[in-house]
């Protein structure tokens, strides 16, 4: 059996910015490795020994390489085995449990939703114990447990506050530990799914990259020199709440001040309008489709919803300036309802000669949430807690 990696020796400064080139980049030859981090040739092979040692990485054949195509010693590019160690990943929501087991790059090879019929966190402890046995069932190299919660977490352990949960100061990374036998993450679903992002997706490569999600709340996260700036406290789940987009003309909601991001752009308080309109209660699909066909009062408040995020993409971009913006979770339906009335509101909010946004929309379900917690805990408990 592999070593586990909680097995692993800590890794100096120098060995984790190795690790990470390969992880995410690799298979990288030698030079390559050494050209991207400014290394010398013996700095690197220093470097590379305890990885090679422990497991971490390994040499592959090089690529379209073969007996007698070049002269001395050949060219050994360095990798890590994808599939030597798998991790798994929760996304819990409100009603629902969603895991993965990814493999040590994040690939998704299994998948196992439960449903949450209560929120004590005994009751959900024991729902997730089970399902990591049923996700490890034949796959002994399972490594840790990454869990995304919305909500405030504290030291990637504690879940300090979590308005869909009613949860207080609770310490869910010991108790699933204590339950499953491995090593567990607890961290802000969103900021796990930037990191994911940033490592393995849309951002990676980039030095400045933003993720928007819209959905039941609005979440951001912010990379700049290709890393995520942390959150200060509780700003995430603040952020939507005080960016007013519209705070004359826009609705007021049962969630979020009058005009902003989440008065007018989240799922629930769409919804909120349309039946406050029509005094029917539609499914968001339903009203994006309503929507589409030209019913009027469908049309109004997905019109507003397409001006508002076409203003906040703007803006987000007058400010960060970002490579590319990614909007993602699942309202971006909106995209497909109110396309136009976004691309409007983002000219008329940015200068005329700026260059275009790079605006990436994807459908992402719950799966691509729980894989980010996963890739926290490729980071943390591989790479180690105090450089991510």
């Amino acid at each position: 059996m592999p070593p586990r990696a909680d097995s692993w020796p800590p890794l100096s400064p120098g060995e984790r910015s190795v690790a990470i080139e390969v992880l995410v980049h690799g298979p990288l030859s030698r030079s390559e490795i050494a050209r991207r981090l400014g290394l010398s040739p013996g700095s690197l092979t220093r470097l590379t020994k305890p990885l090679i040692e422990s497991g971490l990485l390994v040499e592959v054949p090089e690529a379209g390489g073969g007996a007698g195509v070049r002269q001395g010693r050949p060219s050994q590019p360095l990798d890590v085995v994808a599939d030597s160690r798998y991790f798994l990943g929760f996304k819990i929501t409100q009603d629902m449990v969603y895991g993965v087991v990814t493999t040590l790059r994040s690939e998704i090879v299994a998948r196992h939703d439960r449903p949450l019929t209560g929120h004590d966190p005994t009751e959900v402890v024991a729902l997730l114990a089970g399902m990591t046995a049923e996700l490890s069932r034949g796959r002994p190299a399972v490594a840790g447990i990454g869990i995304g919660v919305g909500g405030l977490v504290e030291d990637r352990a504690v879940v300090g506050e979590s308005p869909f949960l009613g949860w207080r100061e609770v310490p869910l990374a010991a108790l699933v530990e204590e339950r499953t036998g491995l090593p567990v993450v607890v961290e802000n679903d969103t900021a796990a799914f930037v990191e994911a992002e940033t490592w393995f997706g849309a951002g990676r490569g980039l030095d400045r990259f933003v993720v928007l999600t819209i959905g039941a709340g609005i979440g951001y996260g912010l990379v700049l020199g290709g890393r995520r700036v942390p959150y200060a406290g509780d700003e995430d789940r603040g952020f939507g709440r005080h960016w007013i987009l519209d705070p004359h003309g826009g609705p007021l909601t049962p969630d979020g001040r009058r005009g902003s991001a989440v008065s007018l752009l989240t799922i629930p308080n769409i919804r909120y309008q349309v039946r406050a309109a029509t005094g029917r209660d539609r499914t968001y699909e339903e009203i994006l489709a309503s929507a589409a066909a030209g019913e009027p009062v469908s049309a109004r408040v997905v019109t507003e919803a397409g001006r508002a995020l076409g203003t906040l993409v703007a803006q987000i971009a007058n400010f960060v300036m970002p490579q590319k913006i990614l909007l993602a979770g699942e309202g971006v339906g909106l995209m497909d309802a109110a396309g136009e009335a976004v691309e409007e509101a983002v000219r008329a909010t940015r200068h005329p000669r700026a260059a275009p946004v790079g605006l990436e929309t994807r459908v992402s379900d719950f799966h691509d949430w729980a894989r980010g917690a996963a890739v926290l805990a490729i980071q943390v408990l591989v790479l180690g807690a105090a450089q991510v």
